[in-house]
């Protein structure tokens, strides 16, 4: 289908950041025009410098900005785009937004709103994996009214128990509770960081399993049933219960776990009637029994690792599939190559119990060559306190596991950040780790392995040579800037691996 004759022409990023960017960069590669939404705080981002065009949302919290459901769509409708990119996080997995945008006679580039309402609720999507059979976390089926009915729910779990948000992921709204005297504290806390970050304040719980590896399931669907699985991401690395790392394939992970797993998130994804990109979640124990644990009905963070290793272009196929295409493969189309790692580059003090970090980037300087960056800042620009600490995602790939540690590893060494903290050096730790090497790790790595004084200082001469380059290109123009972050990044997947997938 050429730019001329598409049904969605004008595309809104109703988000921020690195993702906004990747939005950007298929929109233009598909010859869609983009529009991006901003706060008060993003109104120099690059994100908004990059788009075809950019509107002002106010505020500066999320609740002011990137959750305002109804300012979001009228600017939609004001500028006439044919369709929402929710990006992840924010609305991403909000049924009513989804909903709003359809009835204001525009695309939601995602599932259904009914879709979400049955599988982006973690205790709906609970309820149907229980249903179909599939194994899952014991916990509860409903969102807890209050503390105290939650209480009553743990006595028959036994602690420790997982608080959990129902209407989102990515760590927010997270608390593991190991006895009773915790338990209304983490409640109210979990309460006000799912809505903060959600707009919905309902938390769940479920039985804490000390130790799992964290294994989730790309999947992807269209609107005429077709799902296939595009294999496994290994999200075991993970601080606060938010990934850091993450690599495909998994060492954990042989080719019958891989197609249970991919016939259980098929399954699920069937039953709902899905359409769009999902990612199914499970827990992996020692004996190699699986349980399903929640489903994110959007993209994920970590989308990169699966397009490097498949070739399928995941944000332009979800472009396609929305304007009503049918997915331009099958399962047996599915073709793996070589392993992929993503690591998190967030505004976060990894010596001081991962804090975030605020300030202004004195000097930022992204990694080149061999390695994928998808990047939201530059220097000059200031990290606040409202919103996500990511950065940026470096993604490498390797013929083998050890060439993209490899990779990897020389990336992080280019990266330069300075003005605040990143988990650049946390990385690298884990990178360079004996369990890391070996795969032998699990979702307590953190707890059980990572010392911060053991972390790489940064030399005077890095530092030096850092502040050099600063003042060399302290004086490149907006637009100078603009040219560099959409340039072209070597990446697997551009490089012409899987053509025949990308439609």
């Amino acid at each position: 289908m050429t730019s001329g004759n598409r049904s969605i022409k004008k595309l809104l990023i109703a988000n921020r950041g690195e993702i906004a960017l990747r939005v950007i960069r298929a929109c233009r590669e598909l010859g869609i025009r983009s529009v991006a939404v901003f706060s008060e705080v993003d109104r120099n981002s690059l994100h908004v410098i990059s788009a075809d065009e950019a509107y002002a949302l106010g505020g500066a919290t999320p609740r002011e900005s990137y959750l305002n459901q109804s300012k979001i769509v009228e600017i939609a409708r004001s500028a006439a785009v044919d369709a929402i990119h929710p990006g992840y996080g924010f609305l991403a997995e909000n049924p009513d937004f989804a909903e709003l945008v359809e009835h204001s006679s525009i695309r939601f580039i995602g599932p259904s709103p009914e879709s979400i309402r049955q599988m982006g609720d973690k205790t709906q999507a609970r309820k149907v994996a229980k249903r179909l059979g599939i194994p899952t976390v014991s916990g509860t089926l409903e969102p807890l009214q209050n503390a105290a009915q939650g209480l009553k729910d743990v006595s028959e779990l036994g602690f420790p128990v997982l608080l959990k948000a129902a209407a989102g992921g990515g760590g927010k709204g997270m608390r593991v509770v190991r006895s009773a005297s915790e338990f209304e504290s983490a409640f109210r806390t979990a309460q006000s960081e799912a809505k903060s970050a959600f707009g919905d304040d309902r938390v769940y719980v479920e039985k804490y399993l000390d130790g799992p590896r964290h294994i989730e399931m790309q999947i992807f669907g269209d609107s005429r049933g077709n799902v296939v699985y595009l294999g496994e991401r290994e999200c075991s690395i993970q601080r606060r219960h938010q990934k850091v790392i993450e690599e495909s394939p998994s060492v954990a992970v042989d080719a019958e776990l891989r197609r249970k797993l991919g016939d259980a998130a098929v399954k699920l994804a069937k039953e709902a009637g899905y359409s769009n990109a999902g990612t199914m979640e499970f827990l992996l124990d020692a004996d190699g029994g699986y349980y399903f644990l929640e489903m994110n009905t959007r993209l994920q963070v970590e989308h990169p690792v699966t397009e490097e290793t498949t070739g399928i272009d995941l944000v332009r196929n979800q472009i396609l599939v929305a304007e009503g295409e049918e997915l331009p493969f099958h399962q047996e189309d599915i073709a793996h190559d070589g392993h992929a790692i993503e690591c998190r580059i967030c505004a976060e003090d990894p010596e001081n119990a991962f804090m975030p970090s605020t300030g202004v980037l004195t000097h930022y300087d992204i990694p080149q060559g061999r390695i994928r960056v998808e990047n939201g800042f530059r220097s000059g620009d200031e990290i606040s306190v409202y919103y996500d600490s990511l950065l940026a995602k470096v993604i490498s790939w390797g013929k083998t596991r050890q060439e993209a540690i490899a990779v990897m590893l020389r990336g992080l060494h280019e990266f330069r950040i300075q003005g605040v903290k990143s988990t650049i050096p946390f990385c690298q730790y884990v990178l360079e780790h004996e369990r890391f090497v070996e795969g032998s790790f699990n979702t307590s790595f953190v707890d059980k392995h990572f010392d911060s004084s053991r972390l790489s200082p940064i030399s005077d001469d890095e530092l030096l040579a850092a502040a050099l380059s600063a003042t060399l290109v302290s004086g490149r123009d907006g637009h100078a800037a603009q040219r560099e972050i959409l340039a072209p990044y070597s990446s697997k997947w551009r490089e012409g691996r899987g053509e025949a997938h990308r439609g």
